[in-house]
């Protein structure tokens, strides 16, 4: 009898054993992400501080020949004398508002006396949120270039904006479009058309942005009949 509980009691101690052993095997080792390379959030992590990031401000953007984001129609068109008897332009800003303060404007410089200072350009094109210029785009006659990131180039001389190859490149156009995208300023730089008359540079003021988009979402949502 003694005998057949030494046996027993041997099985029982090899099999727990065994498990103990299967258990610690089947655990990742501790250091196994330092063995094939950095987690996936220790690679974003480093991405992200590989890429630049633009804090570019409203009040910091850059103008083109004189012309900033969030002027007052009368500022834009002090720089275009004889615009403001522009039976076009009058007509446009005749127009009330749309019913979340977005208005439009277009300026072709070559009419006025300041084509000189706006030699190249073939329009403006002003879109306004409650009387301030939210986004504007100047067209270009050309130049053509074989690649945006010429046009980036000269386009950030004397400026503090980054150089091309920290812009993002539009997916589809790489070779046509490209967009830097600050904290409050967005711009676009388009390169096309035949001698580049496709050319053209967007300026956009986001908190304008955002504030549009909150008035429409209020809007939507004001629209939508509660559930029942």
């Amino acid at each position: 009898m003694k005998l057949f509980l030494a046996i027993v009691s041997l099985l029982i101690a090899v099999s727990v054993a065994c498990s103990a052993y299967k258990t610690t095997g089947s655990q990742p080792a501790p250091n196994s992400s330092s063995t094939f390379g950095p987690t996936p959030a220790q690679t974003n992590s480093a991405d992200e501080q590989d890429k630049p990031t633009c804090q570019l401000t409203l009040a910091g953007a850059p103008d083109i020949k004189g012309l900033r984001l969030g002027m007052t129609p009368g500022q834009v068109l002090a720089l275009f004398p004889g615009s403001n008897e522009d039976a076009e332009i009058r007509s446009s800003l005749a127009k009330p508002p749309s019913q979340f303060g977005v208005s439009s404007f277009l300026v072709r410089p070559d009419k006025y006396q300041s084509k000189d200072n706006f030699a190249g350009v073939s329009q403006i094109t002003f879109t306004l949120l409650d009387g301030h210029v939210s986004s504007f785009s100047v067209g270009y006659n050309g130049p053509e270039y074989s690649h945006v990131d010429k046009f980036v180039a000269k386009f950030v001389e004397g400026t503090s904006l980054p150089a091309a190859d920290q812009w993002e490149a539009y997916v589809g156009m790489d070779n046509q479009l490209k967009i830097l995208k600050c904290s409050e300023v967005e711009v676009r730089v388009f390169a096309g058309g035949q001698g580049g008359n496709l050319n053209y540079v967007l300026m956009r003021d986001l908190e304008a942005d955002r504030k549009l988009k909150d008035r429409r979402d209020k809007a939507r949502a004001k629209a939508t009949p509660s559930p029942q």
